[in-house]
């Protein structure tokens, strides 16, 4: 985010007298832009002029050499002596770039420096220093630690005793604001302080224009005879140039890597930026004011002529920070072809850095700045491509005025003349291909339409041309129109609402009435929403902790749960920008999101582990179609929304446990009960319950990651897969580092759903008559399943019945050979009256009647 010294903006906007960061944040707020952070002062408390009355060294036993010094810091701080006089403090210094008569900057006792580093009376060295003679890094003005400030060499003059605060920028506030993407002018001076003149009226002076240079004709002149320039981008990005302006000057005999004026210094560490040389800071200071990134060569080391083009498959590039980068064939490069050498050099990534073999060195004296205009779509993907989020990019990527490069250049030709010596060639290169500015049109009624704001023709019109438009009428006398040319630093403004948002704007928000929709009746959640619900708070009831995954998923996580290579499972949707390389798909199933989670817990020392989670996962479809390519800015046709629904895959929902540990802890009341498969399959029939679906719970022989003879298959009553419950396979649980034993489920939410009754259930009269109760032990074949029976002797009991439950299951000789004893407990219940002894055996008969037609069951002991 930018960071904004007030100074720096009062050169391009009125501040009123006693600005402050917090009033300029409330000023900027009423136009958009938020406050993200005030930056307090550097320093606080008395940092002053002081002027060295005498110097005494004084050799120490370390071998140092420390110098007793008598500083006069005026007569408001001097050291007050016995007779009531004023005199010179002592202080006490280790530094020797200074003498008698140099004038100095001290913080005196109660300062606070950066760091924070409090400054107080001490003894040291046999002396009672009163206070500190400050180096340029100890007041954040730079890295020069040895060397004292002296500020006649800075080019400044002030009496002992003047506020070094003030003098040198060190107490000023530094606002930092966050600017949206759309917005990317307010990443410079030029930027904010046109906004605060939007919102505040304060008189706001373009740094942008010509007339703001020293040498005007080098902005206004036709530019021919510089350094030679081509632009031979041969394979634009959704058919955008990557480059259609490029400014190139050569200024020679510079002191390129010598330090930059203090002041300029300071503006761009109070701008969060570290100082480095003449070259680089000039370059710097011109982009955080104007907005225009630029970039200087050492001219001896680039070649004519410099070609804009994009990179080739063997193009290798080691940038300005020692990375050596492999090219992608979208990326916009700067290049040149040396003599004698085949093949061009690239020279830097365009509008996102350098290389390191044109960079400006300790020996350089002739610089080539190059400003220049690159598509942002081009620069942020080749930034996002290396990783390189360089401040250069930052511009580019949210839009730079093309019409700001030759006064960008003529500012650094000032800054490097005016700090560097050397001088200007006359000739010029400015090879320019930006296209015309927009014109959009707009209804001049419709920004009151949609803002609901009756705003008049006038403010429509005075709105649009204070952000800088020209602004038309369309000559259409059925309809008012204006037709509107926006400016060349606004590339967001493109489309009519996008005018619409200025006016509302810069109008402002505060003026939009606030009146709320009356809230429609009869609406509320969808029954399936009601129905997720109920089955979340279902099994938070019954002690399972709901959790939420990431759905990206990798094929080493379907390899862990030893999925067949044919499993449909392993058909993923793989993502084309992934979080990770090592997840680059979305998941098929849940239990693989939710067993890492569990994995997890049970890493850090969980030992009972009870969860589950509701999530989309995605199943793609083995003939699905490509999905389309859709035009913006337009609706897609009704068959281009075929087309793309046909292509997106389904998402059914899901819901999935895992269980590990007691289920039921031990205690007072009992030795506990660890889980075990029932209490997966359970878990899923709640959930069915919940819904309201009766299902079916059959064996499977087969499906990872269940262990092959403790798996359940839940399905409705026409068959239809609604999941599976059980223990899950040994080798599983081994490669996860699960605890063995563990148990899982997992159903699909949808199908229960799609089965459930769209008819509202009716509630039954409670009966008030007491209950009776049957138990009844079944006798079958070893292979029939426990559900058939159940079911059969649901439906035999008949509408007396108000619950079955299976309590216990029995094998061995006393049953016979290849059988199973399977003991039911039946409540029963009449609604209108008591039940006879009769009427229960009349129950129990019919039971095993049916029982005994369906699985040939007999009643045991019979």
């Amino acid at each position: 985010m930018p960071r904004i010294p007030l100074s720096w903006l009062a050169e391009h906007v009125a501040l009123p007298a006693g600005a402050t960061a917090e009033s300029v944040a409330a000023d900027l707020v009423r136009v958009g832009l938020e406050e993200e952070a005030i930056h307090p002062a550097a320093v606080t408390g008395p940092l002053v002029i002081g002027e060295v009355v005498s110097v005494s060294p004084e050799a120490q036993r370390n071998g140092k050499t420390i110098n007793w010094c008598r500083v006069d810091v005026g007569p408001e701080h001097g050291e007050v002596r016995e007779d009531g006089t004023v005199g010179p403090r002592g202080i006490v210094c280790g530094a020797h770039n200074f003498d008698v008569g140099d004038r100095v900057v001290v913080a005196l006792p109660g300062a606070v420096l950066p760091g924070p580093f409090p400054i107080a009376s001490r003894k040291t060295y046999g002396h009672v220093s009163d206070g500190m003679i400050c180096s340029a890094r100890e007041l954040g003005l730079g890295e020069d630690h040895d060397g004292i400030i002296v500020i006649s060499r800075m080019g400044l003059d002030a009496e002992p005793g003047t506020d070094a605060r003030e003098l040198l920028g060190l107490g000023e506030e530094v606002l930092e604001i966050n600017v949206t993407p759309d917005r990317g002018y307010c990443f410079a001076m030029r930027g904010v302080a046109r906004e605060y003149g939007h919102s505040t009226g304060a008189a706001f002076t373009d740094p942008g224009l010509p007339g703001t240079v020293t040498d005007v004709a080098a902005v206004t002149r036709p530019a021919a005879g510089g350094f030679a320039v081509e632009i031979a981008d041969d394979a634009p990005i959704d058919g955008a140039p990557g480059c259609d302006r490029f400014v190139a000057q050569v200024v020679r005999g510079v002191a390129a890597s010598g330090p930059s004026p203090t002041w300029m210094q300071r503006r761009l560490t109070q701008a969060g930026m570290r100082p480095i040389s003449l070259a680089v800071d000039v370059t710097n200071y011109v982009m955080l004011d104007l907005g225009q990134p630029l970039h200087a060569y050492d001219l001896g080391l680039v070649a004519e002529p410099v070609v804009v083009r994009r990179a080739r498959p063997d193009d290798a590039l080691t940038t300005l920070d020692d990375v050596e980068r492999t090219l992608h064939p979208e990326d916009l490069v700067i290049t040149d072809s040396p003599e004698g050498r085949t093949g061009a050099r690239v020279l830097g990534l365009a509008g996102v850095m350098g290389g390191a073999q044109t960079e400006v060195s300790a020996v350089t004296t002739d610089l080539l700045l190059e400003a220049a205009h690159f598509d942002p779509v081009s620069v942020a993907r080749t930034s996002r491509r290396h990783r390189i989020p360089s401040e250069a990019a930052k511009r580019f990527e949210r839009g730079v005025d093309p019409q700001v490069a030759r006064v960008a250049v003529a500012r650094a030709v000032d800054l490097l003349v005016a700090h560097g010596g050397g001088v200007a060639d006359d000739a010029l290169t400015d090879v320019d291909r930006t296209p015309t500015e927009p014109t959009v049109e707009l209804a001049v009624d419709l920004p009151a339409r949609l803002v609901g704001v009756p705003y008049t023709p006038a403010e429509v019109t005075e709105t649009l041309e204070a952000i800088g438009c020209r602004v038309a009428p369309s000559g259409d006398t059925d309809r008012a129109t204006l037709h509107v040319t926006v400016p060349s630093w606004r590339p967001d403004l493109r489309v009519g609402v996008d005018l619409v948002e200025e006016v509302a704007r810069l109008r402002g928000y505060d003026a939009i009435p606030s009146e709320l929709p009356a809230a429609p009746s009869g609406r509320g959640l969808t029954p399936e929403q009601r129905a997720r619900r109920a089955v979340a708070t279902a099994l938070a009831d019954d002690g399972w902790t709901q959790t939420l995954s990431y759905p990206f998923v990798g094929a080493e996580q379907h390899d862990a749960l030893g999925l067949p290579a044919d499993d449909a499972r392993r058909r993923a949707l793989r993502l084309a920008n992934p979080l990770a390389d090592t997840q680059p798909e979305m998941r098929t199933n849940l239990l693989t999101t939710l067993l890492e989670t569990a994995r997890r817990n049970v890493g850090r020392g969980a030992t009972d582990v009870a969860l589950y989670e509701i999530g989309l996962v995605t199943r793609p479809l083995p003939d699905a179609p490509p999905a389309p390519q859709l035009p913006g800015g337009v609706r897609p046709s009704d068959d281009d929304l075929a087309r793309l629904a046909a292509a997106v895959p389904p998402q059914p929902r899901r819901v999935a446990g895992f269980l590990a540990g007691a289920r039921e802890r031990a205690g007072w009341w009992g030795p506990g009960r660890r889980g075990d498969h029932a209490d997966a399959i359970a878990a899923a029939l709640l959930v069915a319950r919940t819904v309201g679906v009766t299902v079916q719970v059959r064996a499977d022989a087969d499906h990872a990651p269940w262990h092959p003879g403790r798996t359940a298959r839940v399905e409705l009553a026409d068959g239809t897969l609604v999941g599976h419950a059980g223990e899950l396979h040994p080798q599983v649980l081994a490669r996860l580092d699960l605890p063995a034993r563990s148990v899982a489920w997992e159903v699909d939410l949808d199908v229960l759903l799609g089965a459930a009754p769209r008819e509202p259930l009716q509630a039954l009269p409670v009966s008030t008559f007491p209950v009776g109760k049957e138990d009844l032990a079944l006798v079958v074949d070893a292979d029939v399943p426990a559900g058939d029976v159940e079911a059969a002797v649901r439906d035999g009991a008949g509408d007396l019945l108000e619950e079955v439950r299976l309590f216990d299951v029995f094998t061995g000789p006393q049953v016979g050979e290849g059988k199973k004893s399977l003991a039911f407990s039946l409540r029963l219940r009449a609604a209108d009256r008591t039940l006879t002894a009769a009427d229960a055996a009349a129950v129990r008969d019919a039971a095993v009647a049916e029982a005994g037609r369906r699985t040939g069951a007999v009643l045991r002991g019979a």
